[in-house]
């Protein structure tokens, strides 16, 4: 069986709705920054905040090839990551680098991002406590493998 008939990529993070979703917030990211003439000011502020957005897909990636308690950590940074995401849009929008739509549309997409990364944290969490999804004891309660429970199964 190949990659194809199972639609599981190699590298498991790839196959995280979390990732893609950090993916696509970067190329947006990337659209919406001047390219021309800048200050050193802007050219900081835009580096600092492409940097924040990689990161989120960065530790997501890293997290998910480690063990449950080391991918929370890792989860957590890009939690991190996107509250400076948050920061760097309004400092955007204050100098003029990033429109009113572009500062609206970014707060959106990295609520979504929170919110979905505060679900996989919980869910792992969950299964950290050795609990299914339902709160009965589950049986993989020591596998430090990504859980298998409904709400992962809504990450990917």
């Amino acid at each position: 069986m190949n990659e194809r008939d199972n639609n599981v990529s190699f590298f498991r993070f790839e196959d995280l709705r979390i990732y893609a979703k950090a993916m696509d917030y970067i190329v947006w990211l990337y659209q919406q920054l001047p390219t021309g003439e800048m200050t050193a000011n802007q050219k900081f502020i835009q580096k600092s905040f492409l940097k924040s957005a990689q990161d989120i897909a960065l530790n997501t990636a890293e997290g998910s090839s480690r063990n449950r308690t080391q991918f929370l950590y890792y989860l957590k940074m890009a939690k991190s990551s996107v509250r400076e995401c948050v920061v760097h849009t309004e400092i955007a929008s204050r100098v003029g680098i990033l429109s009113e739509d572009s500062k609206e549309h970014s707060r959106t997409e990295l609520m979504e991002l929170t919110k979905m990364i505060g679900s996989l944290i919980a869910s792992l969490q969950r299964s950290s406590l050795g609990l299914s999804h339902s709160g009965r004891p589950s049986e993989e309660a020591d596998d430090l493998s990504i859980p298998e429970t409904d709400d992962f199964d809504e990450m990917i």
